[in-house]
């Protein structure tokens, strides 16, 4: 009788982990299919890497985004044409009848961002709007007050603020400015404070859709190495809190920069370098947004 037990309870033990298999594989499965993020499997407050293989790859994929609806993903890769020569590549990922699409649109263009509205496609000093078909416009130019300034990513508001940086100008390199939209007029850009503009290399600015924060990335002495992420809360008042660095488990001794959220606010999406000092191959990163709110001052 013992004997007969226990073969009944090992089968039991069986059939339970075997259900539990079958359990767990129709649930990745659901992941796979269902899941708005290119079928990823979302991450925890690790980073990990988007998209192994179909986006990040041995090569250099930066500065992806969403759309709203989260049916187009949008990034910037660099592809060899030959064993010498690279190109820079604007993708496409588009979700149709519950499957993802890869195209190339064009060779680069700017840094893309997708307003929160999803009616722009911001390209630095550049854009492109939606039009009732659903397409892009061609290129459009911001006005005379931006062509000046080398931007390199601009980021928008829920209200219409736009926040973004300036790279290569010999008495500016490294400086975020932000233009507000006043009684329906841009107003002239302006640099924000020290809170913001305080070491090396500021850049690739992210303004929270309902502007309680800023994320952007720059070198500080106390940061972790290189190019590091940090964040910049608004007070009460309306001023700007002073950087948070975003710590030891987004930063690290390489070149992290990009930072973005996507529109529903879920994931923090962000770029590192994995190889040489060449940044001959940097991955798009992504992570769970409550590593923000972890950071958040209690008010």
């Amino acid at each position: 009788m013992k004997k007969i037990s226990f073969l009944f309870s090992t089968l039991a033990l069986a059939l339970f982990l075997n259900a539990c298999r079958t359990k767990q594989r129709s649930k990745d499965s659901d992941v796979s299919t269902k899941s708005p993020y290119l079928g990823q499997k979302p991450p925890g407050l690790l980073p990990e890497v988007f998209a192994p293989g179909m986006v990040s790859t041995k090569g250099w994929e930066v500065s992806g985004v969403f759309t709203p609806d989260l049916k187009e993903f949008y990034f910037i890769r660099e592809a060899a044409t030959d064993k010498e020569n690279f190109k820079q590549e604007f993708v496409l990922f588009q979700r149709k009848n519950n499957e993802w699409h890869e195209s190339v649109i064009s060779g680069r263009v700017g840094q893309p961002f997708i307003s929160p509205d999803g009616t722009i496609m911001h390209l630095g000093k550049r854009y492109k709007e939606r039009t009732e078909t659903g397409e892009w416009s061609e290129i459009k130019k911001l006005s005379p007050s931006f062509q000046e300034i080398q931007i390199m990513r601009l980021t928008v508001s829920s209200k219409g603020t736009y926040v973004f940086d300036e790279a290569g100008m010999p008495d500016g390199d490294g400086i975020i400015r932000y233009s507000r939209l006043v009684d329906g007029k841009r107003e002239e850009p302006k640099a924000f404070g020290k809170e913001i503009n305080t070491g090396k290399f500021n850049a690739h600015p992210f303004i929270a859709p309902d502007e309680s924060y800023i994320l952007w990335d720059g070198r500080r002495a106390s940061g972790y190495g290189n190019s590091d992420i940090y964040i910049s809360f608004k007070q009460q008042d309306g001023s700007w809190g002073a950087a948070i660095n975003l710590g030891d488990k987004i930063n690290t001794s390489a070149w992290e920069a990009g930072a973005r959220v996507t529109p529903d606010g879920k994931y923090l999406f962000f770029n590192r370098n994995m190889g040489s000092d060449n940044y001959e191959n940097v991955d798009i990163f992504w992570v769970d947004a409550k590593v923000i709110e972890n950071l958040r001052p209690k008010q």
